[in-house]
Formats: structure tokens, C-alpha cells, sequence
């Protein structure tokens, strides 16, 4: 029977085919989801994130029946984790804009691969994307594939996202574990592999009213559905919610064996502090635990003893579960940062550092590994060695700034923290950066103070206490001017407004991140963040160091300081940064010096006999010139977006050096910051 479409707080559902909207840029992905575990529950976020990436709606596609029972009337081997009406819960709670449940018939399973494709997905949901598994069968005789639906999205404008063969293999894998734990009453590891409890729920019948004889009333639960998964007979403590109050009681399954003679099994739940008749309203409880396992008493009286004890077992498991409850949703009222690793065949890294970073004293905190196609079994490494860790996989290497933007168009968090593999943070580096941005929302980004990992006392190179720019465009940092970097005596240990902010520690409000375009992908690596800080400053934001912070980097780690492709994107990236962000009067007159003194430097690396190098920088003013157009259209579209987050007319300016660097340590010999 169709239904019309209702609308939850956050989520539309829908069940009739006919009634569908038009969808704004759909990002579908199509699956049973029975349990919306947390496999299901990555995929979920992975498509919410793309949807919010193209301004679009993220619709999850789901059949009711389940497809088994229409396709295979005589199999009674199904168990459901979740009913449908249970799973549509799930989905709201997992943040989804659109559940479409599919009334599966004979007669829609029989449609052809290309009318599943056409009538079905394009003329229903009309999707810019469509994220699916590698083994997604489909159409009559399951005739269409993964490649089919490709194919076909050339002409009718969608493209395919895969789920990789290992994330199917182990969505699978954990719904086989979920139910096995399930079936043998380990509720909490069937919750931890969930990501929430097991859920059931119900419609309140008439049962035998024995428990108000002996002090226990219970409700009766009808399920309503036969293919229902139930755990086996015991007692079980449990949260119920009925019309949206929420109350705690203990739950029994069983066939009642100290009542001879009603010996049918029974799903009746003893809710505490509750007396009202409910017949025919629906209940719904999460199971938090199993109390003990069903067992048969001489008498009544012993039964209702019996059951006073495990009601006060029940209340101490259900205060247990309140107190963690409510210790999460402390941490919840922190703000959520994400730490997000973008590694590129950094193995050795990832299993020297990792552990550091998973120590971090921060509760409310998500670490993320975005592996950039590295070819050094990262990946694999990762999954055997650190299987609780978010694992995004790129699907080639898009270098630091768009494998950036890529990985983080898939977290959601308050704020981003863009580290690279090769630092080592110490236990409390993290909160005194979220502390000092939490005060001042005028902070857009800050970094940590940077030693270097091999000289422990010294500034590492990449940002030491916070980066500047002199008036020419050059970078230099507080405790590093070009290659001499300082001991670190504390001189730099004050907080400071700095003009950029390091790529290797890079805390950033991730709001502002998207706002303002994230990185440029056409640097692919170097420079790209200072860009981005130089365009927040044009908003009028705040860039700070925060020395509180102390990390220690081993540098050069993905790319080496002193070779000719760090010098090939050093020249070229930073002409593209003058470029779009000074003034349009000052680049003038200003790149055309830029070139000379590149001019100047090749002339420097042909008496040190680097005619690499010199190569490399003739390389960068060629990709200049031939960008020139594409970095103003940038420019205009940067200026477009400052214009709708400015929080000043005027460009913060702190940081910048009013001299020339180059001039202080060539001509003058100034080798430190505190000596500019």
C-alpha cells in the first residue's frame, strides 16, 4: 500500500514512488542497511558529506519488504537486526535528508537492468551521484553491475562512486558478528558494533496479567513482524520510550517455565515508576544488557524474589548507562574536532606518530587517516594495525591541497586540525589552540609552536612559531628565515597574531574552511596555506600561534626541502598567491621584481652548480604565464566569496613584514627573526 510522505524533524520519508519531489543535486546510495551499523553508518556520512559538498540532498534508498522475502517466499531463514520502521529511526538519527522506502514487489524486480537505471533512478531521483558497492547487482536476473550503471551515467549525467571491495567485505562481516552476538545475548558488544543499541519495538497487547499478581505488571510487546531478530530468552535491562518520554525497565523474553501452563514464548517488559494501561500504543526499547538467563522457580513467591533482584541489577546497569550518557553528551558539548592525517606512503610515520595522536587529551575528537593513493600498503596497514581509525581512501595521489579538499568535504566537525604523518604531538597540545579560538571567534586559524623532531631544541622548519610575509612576498617564520632555523629559548613563546598559519599543524574552523573555497588544488603542494590565510586575513579573520601547543616534525617526510620540485611549486605558487590576493596596483610592479630576484636565485644555484633547480624555476614562470587567466578568474571568485564572510572593510595585516627578508639576510646578514 502506498503511503504519503511524512516529514520527521530533520528527514523526509517517503514510500510512494508517485510522490517523490524534484531532488536538488540527489546524492542516492541504495542498500538494505539492516542495523544501520556503523559500516552502514560511514557510507551514510560519506554520502551526507558529498551532498553537502554540491549544495545537493542526501536520499537513502531502501526496499520494503526486504527484497529476500519477496524474491525467495519460502526462505524462513531471514533475521532482521531492524524493522523497517526501526531502521527509517536510525537513518534520521544518522543525519540523512531523504529515506525512500521502495515497495518491493515481483513486478519491480523483474524490471530490466536499463529500465532500473532509466525509469527507476533517473526519472525518479534524477542524481548527480550514486555511491554503491562493487558488487551491486541489479535488474532481472541480476544482469546490471557497477560498470552497467557507469556506463550509463556518461549519457543521463551521474557519476558512480564505489565502495571498495574491502568496506563491502567488512560491512558484511560485521552484520554477520552483530547477529551472532545478538543470538548469543552479548547486547553490549552488539551495541558497540552497532554504534547504538539494539532496538526493539513493538505494538502493547492483552497477555495473562500473572506479573501484576506477584508486584511486576508488564506490557505485553507484539513485534509485528516474524522475520524480527530476537535475542535469546532472559532478562535484560532496558530503555523504553513511549509518546516520547523515555523510562527505564527490564525486559523478558521466553516461554515462562515456572507458569506451566502458559507456556508460549513471551516479549513483556516491567516498565519501573509506571502504572498507566497502554494496549494498543507502541513501545519502543533499547537493550542495554542481559540481566541473566531464564530459569524455571518452585513458586510464584520465589519468581517475584527473584524479579526484585533483578530489577535493582537492571536499575545499577541503567545507572551505569545514564552516567556514560551523560559523560558523553559532556563531550559532546565541547567542540567536535577532527584530526585528519593526509598520508602518502607514509607507513613508517603512520606507525611511529599515530599512537601520539591517538593519546591526545581531547575528548569530543575524531582522527581520520585520508590515504592519497600511496602505493606503500598504507592502507592495508592502517586496517590490520589501527582498525577503529577513520580510513578515507583517495583514489589517486591529488597532492596536499586537493587531497585536503577532498577528505574533508567527507568529515563533519566544528573545526579541522590538517596534520602531517611525520609530527609527533605531545598529550596536551590540542586544547589550548580550541580554547584560544573558542574566546575569540574572530580567530579563523592557528597553529602550534613546530620543533624539529630530530634537533629537539631547534624550530622545525615548516612554520616554526607562526609564519610571516615580508612586503615583497616572501615567507618567513617566527624562529626560521629561509633554511637557518633557531633554538627555541623560549624568545617566540607569547600567543600571537602571525600572518600564516603551518600546513603541518593547521587548526582551522571548518565552517570558514568551506566558506572561503579551502585550498587551491591546482597547487597540489606548497603555499596552499598561506593562500588561504592570506584570503581569511582579507575577510578581516585572525591567524594565531598558540606556543602552548608544542609539536615536534620531522620534516621533509612527503617532499624533500631541497629538491627541484620543492623549488618548481615554492617560485610558481607563490606567484600565484601575489597574484590573487595583493592589491591589483601593487602586482604591477611587484611580480615583474618577483622575477628578477627569481632571476637573482637561479643565478645563486648556478654558482652552487644546481642547474636543476634553475630548470625548475624557468618550469614555474612557464606554468605562470600559462595559468595567468584561470589564477584572475580565481582571484574574482575569491573576491566574491571574502565579500560574503568579511567581518572588516579593511584586510587584517598583522604579520607582515614592512621590509624585504631577502635583502636583510643577503645583504645584511640577518639570520634571525628576532633580529629583523
Amino acid at each position: 500500500m502506498a503511503l504519503v510522505p511524512y516529514i520527521c524533524s530533520i528527514m523526509n520519508v517517503y514510500n510512494d514512488l508517485n510522490k517523490l519531489p524534484a531532488f536538488r543535486n540527489a546524492v542516492v546510495t541504495i542498500g538494505s542497511f539492516d542495523g544501520v551499523h556503523r559500516g552502514h553508518q560511514e557510507i551514510i556520512q560519506k554520502v551526507n558529506a558529498l551532498a553537502r559538498s554540491v549544495d545537493g540532498e542526501s536520499i537513502v534508498i531502501t526496499f520494503h519488504p526486504h527484497p529476500r522475502l519477496v524474491v525467495y517466499p519460502n526462505d524462513s531463514s531471514l533475521r532482521l537486526i531492524t524493522t523497517i520502521d526501526e531502521k527509517v529511526q536510525l537513518l534520521e538519527k544518522y543525519g540523512v535528508d531523504n529515506v525512500v522506502v521502495v515497495p518491493f514487489t515481483i513486478e519491480f524486480s523483474q524490471q530490466s537492468a536499463d529500465e532500473y537505471i532509466q525509469k527507476f533512478l533517473v526519472d525518479k531521483f534524477h542524481p548527480k551521484y550514486i555511491v554503491i558497492g562493487y558488487d551491486h547487482r541489479f535488474g532481472l536476473a541480476r544482469q546490471g553491475d557497477i560498470h552497467y550503471l557507469r556506463h550509463h551515467g556518461e549519457k543521463s549525467g551521474y557519476k558512480v562512486i564505489e565502495i571498495p571491495r574491502q568496506d563491502v567485505h567488512d560491512i558484511a562481516v560485521s552484520s554477520t558478528k552483530i547477529r551472532e552476538a545478538l543470538q548469543n545475548g552479548k547486547m553490549r558488544e552488539a551495541s558497540r558494533l552497532m554504534g547504538h543499541p539494539f532496538m526493539l519495538s513493538g505494538t502493547v497487547v492483552h497477555g495473562q496479567k500473572i506479573g501484576s499478581t506477584i508486584g511486576f505488571p508488564t506490557a505485553n510487546l507484539d513485534p509485528g513482524h516474524k522475520h524480527k531478530l530476537i535475542p535469546p530468552p532472559g532478562i535484560f535491562a532496558v530503555k523504553a520510550t513511549h509518546q516520547n518520554t523515555e523510562y527505564q525497565g527490564m525486559l523478558y523474553i521466553g516461554d515462562r517455565p515456572t507458569i506451566k501452563e502458559h507456556s508460549n514464548q513471551t516479549i513483556e517488559v516491567n516498565l519501573f515508576d509506571f502504572d498507566r494501561q497502554i494496549y494498543g500504543d507502541r513501545l519502543k526499547l533499547e537493550i542495554i544488557e542481559r540481566v541473566r538467563d531464564d530459569a524455571s522457580f518452585g513458586s510464584l513467591d520465589a519468581l517475584s524474589k527473584q524479579l526484585a533482584k533483578d530489577k535493582e541489577a537492571s536499575l545499577k546497569i541503567l545507572a551505569k548507562e545514564e552516567s556514560e550518557q551523560q559523560r558523553l553528551e559532556e563531550i559532546r558539548q565541547q567542540p567536535h574536532v577532527a584530526i585528519v592525517i593526509l598520508n602518502y606512503n607514509g607507513r613508517e610515520y603512520l606507525e611511529k606518530f599515530l599512537p601520539s595522536v591517538l593519546a591526545t587529551a581531547y575528548t569530543h575528537l575524531s582522527v581520520i587517516v585520508a590515504d592519497n593513493a600511496s602505493t606503500d600498503e598504507s592502507a592495508a596497514f592502517m586496517k590490520k594495525a589501527f582498525p577503529d581509525v577513520q580510513l578515507i581512501q583517495l583514489k589517486e595521489n591529488h597532492g596536499f591541497a586537493e587531497g585536503y579538499n577532498q577528505a574533508l568535504a567527507e568529515v563533519k566537525a566544528d573545526y579541522f586540525v590538517l596534520l602531517n604523518s611525520d609530527v609527533e604531538v605531545t598529550p596536551n597540545w590540542l586544547q589550548p589552540m580550541i580554547d584560544l579560538m573558542e574566546r575569540d571567534e574572530t580567530v579563523a586559524a592557528c597553529q602550534p609552536k613546530i620543533l624539529d623532531y630530530n634537533r629537539r631544541e631547534y624550530f622545525e622548519y615548516a612554520g616554526a612559531a607562526g609564519g610571516w610575509i615580508d612586503r615583497y612576498g616572501y615567507p618567513l617564520c617566527r624562529g626560521r628565515i629561509f633554511g637557518v632555523t633557531e633554538k627555541d629559548e623560549g624568545q617566540y613563546n607569547d600567543t600571537q597574531e602571525i600572518f600564516w598559519a603551518t600546513g603541518a599543524a593547521f587548526c582551522v574552523r571548518a565552517k570558514l574552511f568551506r566558506d572561503i573555497g579551502g585550498f587551491d588544488k591546482d597547487y597540489f603542494a606548497h603555499s596552499e596555506e598561506i593562500d588561504l590565510c592570506w584570503r581569511l586575513k582579507r575577510a578581516g579573520f585572525k591567524i594565531m600561534v598558540r606556543p602552548r601547543s608544542v609539536v615536534y616534525h620531522v620534516g621533509g617526510g612527503t617532499l624533500s626541502y631541497n629538491t627541484p620540485r620543492k623549488v618548481y611549486l615554492n617560485f610558481r605558487n607563490s606567484l600565484f598567491t601575489i597574484l590573487k590576493n595583493e592589491a591589483r596596483s601593487k602586482t604591477l610592479w611587484l611580480i615583474p621584481f618577483r622575477f628578477i630576484l627569481d632571476g637573482l636565485a637561479g643565478v645563486l644555484f648556478m654558482v652552487q652548480g644546481k642547474f636543476p633547480h634553475i630548470r625548475a624555476i624557468i618550469d614555474a614562470h612557464q606554468s605562470y604565464f600559462r595559468n595567468y587567466r584561470l589564477m584572475l578568474r580565481k582571484r574574482k571568485e575569491m573576491n566574491e566569496r571574502i565579500q560574503k564572510i568579511s567581518i572588516d572593510i579593511r584586510m587584517n595585516d598583522a604579520g607582515r613584514y614592512k621590509g624585504s627578508v631577502v635583502w636583510k639576510y643577503y645583504a645584511r646578514g640577518v639570520r634571525y627573526f628576532k633580529h629583523l
